[in-house]
């Protein structure tokens, strides 16, 4: 969800049971949030300012501790409400499931008049506030300094972010993604909190954002042999995602879901017969039982009928939806004019796009205000952003700091260095394209919640970037909390569209693209490497296209409107691979 989409969601949501994720990329932004919120509930502020010791730490545990209070109070409220009209709780029990027992209750309870005291007292047993989680890219992990002098690993970036979420109040899930960090996990058994006790408990707990089961096993072992346990997986579809996507190797999500599903209980086994000898070694209480796993899932949902059969038939523990969020502001925090654009969007406008510093694949909103603002800088013939905040400074081709890729210092340094090869005036324009195409994404990803809150933009200038994922395109309104949780759960519908895809056929149509461009890169010199690669990519979406053409053909009641559908577009699938199969081969003969 980007930066600073959710930078606030628990404040919005936690009271209500939904669980949120707060990025902890960017302190300043969470500095500037925390003195507005301070100023609005009437709290003590004191600035933490960049001259504290550790304060970027400083900065996020004071954030999380704030955001933690006043959810609790939100929730507080929330209980003592059942004194008056009980509205308030109605309401959090109109976005429960239909088959919440829930509801059943409070109605019995109402209808028998009992003293407003036992239903709090039933309410405090049964309601439960949603979880406050955050978000570390592990890789967003810069080295920091004091004048010339490298501070120790642990004033990284994202080492701090970590320490920072370890020391709150919090009992909640770090969410770790974009891949594994071997010293940012090893820094995690500073930490009495990440450690079960002997009843199984974990105070925070860790979540690996994962595309595929070998890494789940890969960094669930490394954890292990530290004592750390891995309390859930979240799949998420490679391509067909919000923000950064890390695409598989062609493995697409129903077959991964099902090695998740099949190997669910030998992988605890295993894990455990690592883990706990572990903890005994470090002299950590060992726990009675066997720790929980949750296996959840996200990417692409966009329909009730969709998320029921993850659960039904991949066994998942949850699904996660994040991109349909963003046109509900009663969740999230977007500026008035990017929810226009939002809106207005449609599959042209939402693309797998080059942008990011990181040199990962981003999805992008074409048109936004920060590519304009890029746009000028280009066209001044000034290419290359200020880079004000430096979070992704990680390149360290011209500086041993790092510099980042969307900067004006290294573009420039860049483009000097292209001007001194020997290149037509097509290579020149194409690699040219590829150094000026990055943006300050690590600033336009926030300065939409100060856009929305009318806070100071000087140093971020007013440029907004957004990472929405395909399934964008569907949506066409800005909805209602209630309006998109009926959504979710089949009491409404709130998509207008009727030639919306399954979301499994979404996902492959974009892998399908993404090869097809691989392909053209690999064109002009194609190397054994490359050969290697696309063949394995082209092997293993045939695999999931058969893999599809069995499950749908199974299915009996499921997806009856679109079944016949979806098996049409998996054998033309079929056939593109086939062709591109052919045009791999062509290419890779003319190279002998």
């Amino acid at each position: 969800m980007g930066i600073g989409f959710t930078i606030d969601t628990p404040l919005k949501v936690s009271h209500l049971g939904i669980d949120s994720v707060i990025s902890l990329v960017d302190d300043i932004l969470i500095e500037k949030l925390r003195k507005m919120y301070c100023e609005k509930f009437e709290l003590p502020y004191q600035e933490i300012s960049d001259k504290f010791e550790d304060f970027r730490a400083k900065r996020i545990t004071s954030y999380l501790n704030l955001i933690n209070d006043v959810a609790h109070k939100k929730f507080e409220e929330l209980i003592n409400s059942a004194h008056n009209t009980g509205k308030e709780i109605k309401e959090y029990l109109s976005l429960l499931p239909n088959a919440s027992h829930l509801k059943e209750e409070f109605e019995k309870l109402t209808i028998n008049d009992l003293k407003s005291t036992e239903i709090k007292k039933y309410l405090k047993e049964n309601l439960s506030m949603g979880s406050i989680d955050v978000n570390i890219m592990t890789k967003v992990d810069k080295d920091n300094y004091t004048k010339n002098d490298k501070l120790p690993t642990e004033f990284n970036d994202a080492h701090a972010a970590l320490r920072g979420y370890a020391m709150s109040e919090l009992n909640s899930s770090v969410i770790l993604s974009a891949g594994m960090n071997p010293r940012l996990y090893s820094y995690l058994e500073n930490f009495d909190d990440f450690f079960p006790d002997e009843n199984g408990n974990i105070k925070k707990k860790i979540v690996l954002k994962v595309s595929d089961y070998r890494s789940a096993l890969i960094q669930g072992k490394f954890l292990a042999k530290k004592g750390i346990w891995v309390s859930e997986y979240r799949i998420e579809s490679g391509l067909n995602c919000g923000g950064h996507a890390f695409a598989t190797d062609g493995y697409l999500m129903g077959p991964i879901m099902a090695e998740f599903r099949d190997n669910r209980q030998t992988y605890i086994n295993e894990i455990h017969e690592i883990l706990i000898p572990a903890l005994a070694n470090k002299g950590r209480e060992v726990p009675k039982l066997n720790l929980s796993l949750k296996i959840t899932a996200q990417g692409g949902v966009g329909t009730a009928e969709e998320h029921q059969f993850l659960m039904d038939h991949y066994k998942v523990d949850s699904v996660g939806w994040g991109t349909p969020f963003l046109l509900v502001p009663e969740a999230t925090t977007v500026d008035k004019a990017t929810l226009e654009q939002l809106v207005a969007a449609r599959e042209e406008d939402l693309y797998l796009s080059d942008i990011s510093p990181l040199g990962v694949p981003f999805h992008n909103l074409r048109g936004n205000t920060k590519d304009m603002e890029k746009q000028k800088n280009i066209d001044k013939d000034r290419p290359g952003s200020s880079c004000p905040k430096k979070f992704v400074a990680l390149n360290k081709d011209y500086s041993e700091k790092g510099l980042c890729t969307a900067s004006r210092q290294y573009q420039h340094l860049k483009i000097k260095e292209l001007d001194g090869q020997d290149l037509t005036e097509k290579e020149y324009t194409g690699r040219l394209n590829k150094i000026t195409e990055k943006s300050c994404t690590c600033v336009g990803l926030g300065t939409s919640a100060l856009l929305a809150y009318g806070l100071d933009t000087k140093t971020e200038g007013s440029g907004v970037s957004i990472c929405p994922g395909p399934n964008m395109a569907y949506y066409s309104k800005i909805m209602t909390l209630k309006e998109m949780v009926d959504h979710i759960y089949g009491r409404g519908n709130v998509i207008e569209r009727t030639d919306r895809p399954h979301m499994f056929l979404k996902e492959l149509g974009i892998y399908l693209e993404y090869l097809k461009n691989k392909i053209e890169e690999s064109r002009e010199s194609m190397n054994k490497k490359q050969e290697k690669y696309l063949l394995t990519f082209t092997h293993n979406l045939n695999e999931g296209i058969v893999y599809y053409q069995q499950l749908f053909g199974s299915l009996k009641g499921q997806f009856g409107n679109v079944k016949e559908s979806v098996l049409t577009e998996l054998t033309q699938g079929l056939k593109t691979l086939e062709g591109f199969k052919m045009e791999i081969e062509t290419l890779s003969l003319s190279e002998v």
